[in-house]
């Protein structure tokens, strides 16, 4: 039987950030990978995640070297950082992701994608710190939806539901899942798979193989890396998102909060219609 090549690129939920193993992190594309053949031999597994990386590094750092590999699998789950950056530009996120997809697909990868659910609402910020963040969330999960479907990705529906919205699957910093959440992730990846005929191995154990970190080592991790963690993504963010909450509340006092949903939905749209028309314009020539 012919290896499955299964590349993954991202950010830190994909590089395994709170599944540690020993030194290094595993995380729910390492689990998926194991179950894509018979047998885990049969597959070459690169995963060319980062953390922190924003579209842009998806784009220009993860996208070369995962096309150089060649994957019938290749998986893409981006979008968080950059709702979390002073730079948030949905029409760029857009663009990029459109291009990531599109050489993906040429190549003929079968193409995993996933929404994911608002940061504010996982960090338990108050409200009109939270909004501004869900907004842009949901901008991103709109496009990701689209041009999933534009493609023929397999998708991983990730933003809402019991599952996700679940205590007991995310690590102490909230945002990111610990072992069993990763699991569940790669579960759910590996069940859409099967159904597509793509996976034909045996699906990860939804069991943690590790016992949970006790709260004091969870709290230890807040105050040291969780801590460094925060403060290189507040350094930008904080000063605009402090902006955007005080926007949020003009308009909440004014009775005119839908104006801001409507922008944003405004913008997404603006956004996917441009890449429709670049679409159309190869043919047109």
């Amino acid at each position: 039987m012919r290896t499955v090549r299964f590349v993954a690129l991202g950010d830190s939920l994909t590089e395994g950030v709170g599944d540690p193993v020993g030194e290094a992190w595993r995380g729910w594309a390492a689990l998926l990978a194991d179950g894509l053949a018979e047998q885990p031999g049969e597959v070459e597994f690169t995963n060319l995640a980062v953390s922190g990386a924003q579209s842009r590094d998806v784009l220009e750092r993860q996208t070369p070297a995962g096309l150089a590999l060649n994957p019938d699998v290749v998986s893409v789950v981006i979008g968080v950082n950059d709702t979390l950056r002073c730079t948030f530009d949905i029409q760029a996120v857009a663009a990029r992701l459109d291009e990531v997809y599109a050489a993906f697909t040429a190549q003929g990868a079968t193409l995993l994608t996933a929404c994911l659910p608002d940061p504010g609402a996982m960090l338990g910020l108050p409200g009109a710190l939270a909004r501004p963040l869900a907004r842009r969330q949901r901008a991103v999960n709109t496009v990701v939806h689209a041009l999933s479907e534009r493609y023929g990705a397999v998708h991983l529906h990730a933003a809402e539901g019991a599952w996700i919205m679940d205590r007991a699957i995310w690590s102490a910093d909230r945002l990111h899942p610990g072992e069993r959440g990763h699991r569940q992730l790669a579960l759910r990846f590996h069940a859409l798979l099967t159904e597509e005929g793509v996976a034909s191995g045996v699906a990860p154990s939804p069991e943690p193989e590790f016992p949970a970190p006790t709260r004091s080592a969870s709290l230890l991790w807040l105050a040291t890396a969780g801590t460094g963690w925060v403060v290189r993504r507040c350094t930008d963010l904080l000063p605009q998102l402090l902006r955007l909450a005080a926007d949020e509340m003009r308009h909440r006092a004014r009775g005119t909060s839908a104006r801001l949903d409507l922008s944003a939905s405004h913008a997404v749209s603006m956004a996917l219609a441009s890449l429709s028309v670049q679409q159309e314009q190869p043919d047109a020539a």
